[in-house]
């Protein structure tokens, strides 16, 4: 492409472990878009890696012990962010919130995607894809898509599992290479936005277990594994990891992470091997890459969960354009839901403006590019939004979190937590699960039961307890802290049309009489608690208007 041409590259990759992004803004030059949610490419484009069941596991943030020297190589090219999380930790989720710029509760995508969950989004929401499009862009797709349905989630170019091996296409990165290549080096000279989602370092052990519990296995040539000719596989002792702190320090949980590094090497080679077909063509300095990963890692406390091990991401973005901010770290709060305005603006496009279910959709995501071009300081809270994972695993969840304190909203705390299928099968979740069964020490800093069932609200000082182990929701010296967290937790519920506002004590009722002036009716539903008189219901909220996000939008309590 012609050095005036500003590329964008989006990739994903299927690992929660790295998020990235990598912005350039110049009012001058056509802009394209690498989107690496797993790989990058572009030229003068924006690139975002995306990895698949990812968390920050690489020297990038501070792990000494998995070796990731490519992403180091993007990070030297890049801003790097120490705060940003997903709204929601699950996969399809995620991903459809990422390309919609809404929330799952908002875009419909409330679970998985595939098979019998069948999880879709709205057929009338915006996409990313769609919307860059309609304005001039191409755009493309390579690895795990993983969300639906097809018509709201359209590339020109795709290559996903829809139709092709996922190992194929998300973890065999010659295989990827060679796609990056085919799509550079098409004639088509409009300004693109390039998907690139990897499925490492997403388990398999319950799929394709004779290829390892995370795929370590395949492709590094032993008899049966095929053979990835540009991997070269970095095998790790189980006797040098360093167990993150939620997890249990024990032999099969190291041997479990041990496999998960060497997974992670993959897609760290990858991830060099796109940056270098960027070069060939002479896009690398012409590039804006975003690099990050849809939710944390498939172990306990990671994936499927508000607490911080599930949510929080790895986010890069490279701006050619401001060299001199490479390497700075931005300590601020941001949520992957500033993707899509991120990309809107870089190539000039504004937000769509358009009705859900006859309501209009408000966007809570900003555009990140302003901190690619200059330092700047924003104190800002970032949102949770869980549903299911799998169709089994109904367990709702809204959460708000500050500089300093969480508050989580566990909705079905009634029942137990669910474990999703590849997780329960893991070593690290079976050394719990059997030594809890035979009464035996678990080394853990909480016990089975305590993470199965869990208090309706839960509230952490991340300052002092970083750990989320020591809930303070009922001291008392919080009461006022709590009642400003649950303003604007409801006030963003309601502002982002969650059809769980008023779960699980009331139900919303916001059609027919109640259309213009919507309520939360009560059920007298509490445990060890007087029924409440229904004179003590109060107006939930009147979307008149643009409702405020520091709004107190339901007073019945």
């Amino acid at each position: 492409m012609a050095n005036f041409l500003l590329n964008i590259i989006l990739i994903t990759i299927g690992i929660h472990v790295l998020k990235a992004i990598a912005l350039t803004h110049s009012s001058h030059t056509a802009r394209n878009v690498l989107f690496f949610f797993g790989s990058t490419k572009c030229d003068f484009c924006l690139t975002i890696p995306k990895a698949d069941d990812a968390g920050l596991e690489s020297s990038v943030y501070n792990n000494s012990i998995c070796k990731t020297p490519n992403l180091q190589t993007l990070a030297k090219r890049s801003v790097i962010f120490e705060n940003a999380f997903t709204s929601v930790s699950s996969c399809s989720p995620s991903r459809a919130a990422l390309l919609s710029g809404l929330p799952s509760h908002q875009n419909g995508m409330y679970g998985l995607h595939q098979t019998v969950h069948h999880f879709n989004s709205f057929d009338s929401v915006q996409s990313l894809p769609n919307v860059l499009g309609k304005n001039g862009i191409r755009t493309g797709i390579i690895g795990k898509k993983h969300v639906g349905p097809q018509p709201v989630y359209e590339f020109d170019f795709s290559y996903t599992e829809d139709n092709y091996s996922i190992n194929q296409i998300g973890r065999n990165i010659t295989r990827i290479k060679d796609l990056v290549h085919l799509f550079l080096n098409d004639t088509d000279t409009r300004p693109f936005f390039l998907y690139i989602a990897f499925h490492d370092p997403h388990r398999c052990g319950h799929t394709s277990p004779q290829f390892g519990n995370f795929c370590e296995k395949f492709g590094n040539g032993e008899t049966g594994m095929g053979f990835i000719p540009d991997w070269k596989p970095i095998y790790y002792s189980p006797d040098e990891i360093q167990v993150p702190y939620y997890l249990p320090n024990s032999r099969p949980v190291r041997e479990d992470i041990s496999a998960q590094y060497t997974t992670i090497s993959r897609l760290d080679q990858g991830i060099g091997l796109i940056l270098k077909t960027f070069e060939s063509f002479g896009l690398l300095n012409n590039t804006l890459v975003i690099y990050s990963s849809d939710n944390g890692p498939p172990f306990p406390m990671g994936r499927t969960n508000l607490y911080d091990p599930g949510i929080r991401e790895p986010l890069l973005i490279s701006n050619p354009v401001k060299p001199q901010l490479w390497q700075s770290r931005v300590s601020d709060q941001v949520s992957l839901l500033d993707i899509m305005p991120t990309i809107l603006d870089w190539f000039g496009i504004p937000l769509p403006q358009y009705k859900l279910f006859d309501k209009k959709v408000y966007y809570t995501g900003k555009s990140l590019l302003p901190f690619t071009n200059q330092v700047l300081f924003l104190h800002r809270e970032v949102y949770g939004s869980h549903n299911w994972h799998e169709l089994t695993m109904y367990y709702p969840m809204r959460s708000i979190r500050t500089d300093r304190y969480k508050l989580i909203h566990n909705v079905n705390h009634y029942s137990p937590y669910g474990i999703d299928q590849d997780l329960y099968v893991s070593p690290s979740f079976q050394y719990i699960l059997n030594r809890t069964h035979h009464s035996l020490p678990i080394y853990w800093f909480k016990t089975l039961r305590q993470y199965y069932y869990r208090q309706e609200y839960e509230l952490f000082d991340l300052k002092y307890d970083s750990r989320e182990a020591n809930n303070i929701y009922s001291h008392m010296k919080y009461n006022n802290l709590t009642k400003i967290l649950k303003k604007k937790l409801k006030a963003w519920s309601a502002l982002t049309g969650d059809p769980f506002v008023c779960s699980p004590h009331s139900v919303l009722e916001d059609t027919g009489a109640y259309r213009s002036r919507p309520q939360c009716l009560p059920l007298f539903n509490r445990r060890r608690h007087r029924e409440y008189d229904t004179s003590q219901l109060k107006i939930l909220f009147i979307l008149t208007q643009k409702p405020k996000l520091n709004l107190m939008l339901m007073a019945y309590n």
